[in-house]
């Protein structure tokens, strides 16, 4: 079918292409922000904290009767942000042009400060955002962001110290039961003041999981480093580990290297990163194996994809952190994707509070290409009962 000059057809509208605004812009008429807090099914602890429950900040962006919906798993102080900072620069602005609006969120916010909950904030807006557009264009975002995979692998996460080694062993091997064929559990018990706790507790994993399945830990920045070589050296001998995300603070960029140089595993880092200097400086260090980005805490699915672009030059992968149901579109769009962290909190948060969560299948999950956007809705009934804000 032809169309008129300057104008692309899609299944419900014209969208203008001469880069000069009409009547056809699809203005946003309004961006609200709801917390909700959700406890956890029995306190949890890593290497360095305890939590007994999860926040999460949602960024609902409506127009043209359509609504787009993101969010973070950030402090509640999240949502102050996007009422209060974030949603000038997006009421009114035109509901396709993304890039557009996040970089005047971002000039918005220069003197309340980029990084912290204000990046949180400004992912769960930009994702909202990008929900919203490929929803008006009635478009799988994955499609809309360009498909390069059918599906991506997941690692089951979990195994928190605070575990017994027989609920350690029943979740690690419940993955593998379910076809997850790569599990990772928590290490670093007391601030790695516990190292024969740890040697035991990866035993135990092994053990339930058997001898094929891959092992992960992640100690969350609780080792010095030499404690991290030696013990990486001693998890490796005694349950074949394969991966070892944070052996040091994440901000410890020479110490990470060192270890990197000096074991088998591959070294893991980057969730915490908020722009994309923070990625450039752990891939000029020499820090990582694989890059951790995660869409909640740098600035949204963009900024995802300009991190996964810095890894890609260093010739890393990149992996998700947590947050599944977030990053299984970006990351269907990322050519150097290894997996992404299917991790106990958020996917049983995310089943929760949302309609349209798919689960894996055989170690992998794949988009529903018959939803649009990220394929969820909020369960708006469901989801009251645990909203605070």
């Amino acid at each position: 079918m032809n169309y008129p000059l300057g104008e692309r057809r899609y299944p419900n509208f014209p969208i203008p292409v001469t880069g000069t605004t009409s009547d056809n812009d699809m203005k946003i008429d309004s961006l609200e922000a709801l917390v909700f807090r959700i406890p956890t099914d029995q306190p949890e602890s890593d290497g360095t904290l305890t939590w007994t429950a999860t926040t999460v900040v949602a960024a609902r962006a409506s127009a043209a009767g359509t609504t787009g919906l993101g969010w973070t798993y950030g402090a509640a102080a999240c949502a102050a942000l996007v009422r209060d900072e974030l949603a000038e620069a997006v009421v009114g602005a035109d509901a396709f042009d993304v890039g557009g609006i996040f970089s005047a969120m971002v000039d918005g916010v220069r003197n309340v400060g980029r990084l912290g909950p204000t990046s949180m904030a400004l992912a769960a807006v930009e994702t909202a955002l990008w929900d919203l557009k490929a929803r008006l264009l009635d478009l799988p975002l994955v499609r809309l962001l360009g498909q390069v995979h059918d599906e991506v692998a997941v690692y089951g996460s979990g195994g928190f110290t605070s575990y017994t080694d027989d609920e350690l062993a029943t979740q690690l091997g419940g993955w593998v039961e379910a076809g997850i064929p790569r599990v990772k559990l928590k290490v670093g018990t007391a601030w790695g003041s516990r190292e024969e706790r740890d040697v035991e507790r990866v035993a135990v994993a092994r053990g339930a999981i058997g001898p094929n399945a891959e092992l992960y830990v992640d100690a969350n920045g609780a080792y010095g480093r030499k404690q991290a070589v030696r013990l990486a050296n001693g998890f490796a001998d005694i349950g074949g580990v394969t991966w070892f995300e944070e052996p040091v603070s994440s901000d410890d960029l020479r110490g990470l290297h060192e270890i990197r140089e000096q074991v088998t595993a591959d070294v893991a880092a980057g969730e915490y990163g908020n722009d994309l200097f923070y990625f450039r400086r752990m891939c000029e260090a020499g820090a990582v194996d694989v890059l951790q980005v995660d869409v909640t805490r740098c600035g949204g699915i963009g900024e995802w994809q300009r991190a996964a672009a810095v890894a890609a030059s260093h010739g890393l992968e990149v992996s998700g952190h947590c947050a599944p149901s977030l990053h299984l579109h970006v990351a269907c769009a990322t050519p150097n994707i290894r997996h992404l962290e299917y991790f106990h909190d958020h996917t049983r948060v995310e089943r929760i509070l949302f309609d349209g969560v798919v689960e894996p299948v055989g170690g992998a999950l794949r988009p529903d290409l018959s939803r649009p956007g990220l394929g969820l809705d909020l369960k708006e009934s469901d989801a009251e009962r645990y909203r605070v804000g």
